[in-house]
């Protein structure tokens, strides 16, 4: 007897049964013999395919060699119990949305962890009342040995909020390439964030750090620090930098400061660009105590109640592209203490528009901060000045001041236009003290 075959079939899916096999013979041209020869071997393809299930079924139930469980915060009586269940070699801890409220600091001490919330709905609410912080990251031995390090913690899209009585919002010592992105810290009584000998890589990044009494980040003995995009309002500073090396701050908004806006002390070779610094009770940005090669360049500086940068104790510094409008006692400041700075292509302005002012020179309120004002260049008894190719528009006095015993200022390639606005009895663009030994040439005004 002969069969013909018309279409044999078999289906399998390599994850999940049934396996299933169809055959559709019709007519006579196959003969028996072939018809088994042609089944044995669909019986060897599925029988090697259940080889292959059973394989790949045991290596689903063992997983992916060193994976390590997250840990789900929400099933732990507390979130310290939950941190506390993170192994020593790390791992994930994912906080639900909630508000929770601690009294006692979270303490984190392994590496290689990440803390992971579900955005501002994951509210950690910090009711301590004796100075003490919302979270410490910290070595286990730090108290015994200040040189004990841990290194790659993350804090991530979550929000901390405190009082006046309590510490700071998080407080990190001794780690290295800690990441802190997308945090929202708030009304905190010490500082924001405070890193402290965190030096290898700190980076902070996207988070909204606001109403802290003292300053919304304080760095002291830092390296490649990395502070971007972020928002700081209505803190006593927004940032202090001490003690520490290559700072790169850019991209940040910074608003209404009680007092300054960045303080960077002792610290070389840092960057400060593209931030907008507006509204300081106090000065926009200060350089201090042997600050050196630090550049500050296409920033925005507006309306600072103190002034724009002071070059209190800064060296071999740049300031350059920024632009400086509505801004009280000067917009460049450069003391004693300082040398070897240059200050070039910067606009330094008020509120002109083109035919008109914004604001007025004198507010019917007396108010200070709704006044019309421009602000120039302030030298000190200083040297080795450059000022070249900046533009001083609408200014109260003169472009340049330079008081005291100023040695080998260059002034150059500057444009000049209406200036002395509240200073009538001066027509000067350039004010140069006696002692002062300034050179100044090919001025446009």
């Amino acid at each position: 007897m002969q069969w013909r075959l018309v279409n044999a079939c078999v289906r399998y899916d390599f994850y999940s049964l049934p396996l299933s096999i169809s055959f559709d013979i019709r007519g006579s041209t196959v003969k028996t013999k072939q018809l088994v020869a042609y089944v044995g071997l669909f019986l060897i393809g599925i029988v090697s395919l259940l080889v292959v299930k059973q394989s790949d079924a045991t290596n689903l139930q063992q997983g992916l060699p060193g994976v390590v469980a997250e840990i789900d915060a929400g099933r732990f009586p507390s979130l310290q119990a939950a941190l506390d269940h993170v192994p020593e070699t790390g791992g994930i801890v994912r906080i639900p949305a909630g508000v929770f409220e601690i009294s006692e600091p979270l303490v984190i001490t392994t590496e290689d962890t990440r803390i992971e919330g579900a955005g501002a709905a994951t509210h950690i609410k910090n009711v301590n009342a004796d100075g003490k912080p919302t979270i410490m990251l910290r070595p286990e031995s730090r108290d015994d040995d200040t040189k004990a390090r841990i290194w790659r913690l993350q804090l991530g899209n979550f929000r901390i909020s405190g009082t006046e009585s309590c510490g700071d919002g998080i407080l990190a010592e001794g780690v290295n390439e800690i990441f802190i992105q997308g945090v929202s810290i708030d009304h905190h009584g010490g500082h924001g964030i405070h890193m402290v000998d965190c030096y290898e890589d700190p980076r902070i990044a996207d988070c909204i750090i606001t109403y802290n009494k003292k300053a919304g980040i304080y760095i002291k003995n830092g390296h490649d620090i990395v502070v971007n995009a972020n928002q700081f309002e209505e803190n006593e500073d927004a940032l202090v930098c001490v003690d520490s090396f290559n700072l790169c701050m850019n991209g940040n908004n910074l608003d209404d400061h009680l007092r300054h806006g960045v303080v960077i002390e002792n610290t070389y070779g840092s960057v400060l660009s593209g931030n907008m610094i507006e509204e300081c009770m106090g000065t926009a940005i200060i350089l201090d105590r042997d600050c050196y090669g630090i550049t500050l360049s296409a920033n925005v500086i507006a309306h600072d109640m103190g002034g724009g940068v002071d070059l209190r104790d800064a060296h071999g510094c740049a300031i350059s592209a920024n632009t400086f409008t509505l801004l009280h006692h000067f917009s460049v400041r450069v003391s004693e203490n300082s040398s070897r700075n240059t200050i070039s292509a910067n606009s330094f302005c008020n509120s002109h528009i083109g035919n008109a002012e914004k604001r007025k020179l004198v507010d019917e309120n007396n108010d200070p901060v709704r006044i019309d004002i421009g602000t120039g260049i302030l030298l000190e008894s200083t040297k080795d000045i450059t000022v070249c190719g900046n533009t001083f528009s609408g200014l109260d006095g003169a472009a340049v001041n330079a008081k005291g015993t100023c040695d080998h200022v260059l002034v150059s390639s500057n444009v000049i236009v209406d200036i002395n606005r509240r200073t009538e009895d001066s027509e000067e663009a350039f004010v140069v003290d006696a002692d002062a030994k300034v050179t100044i040439l090919s001025n446009l005004q």
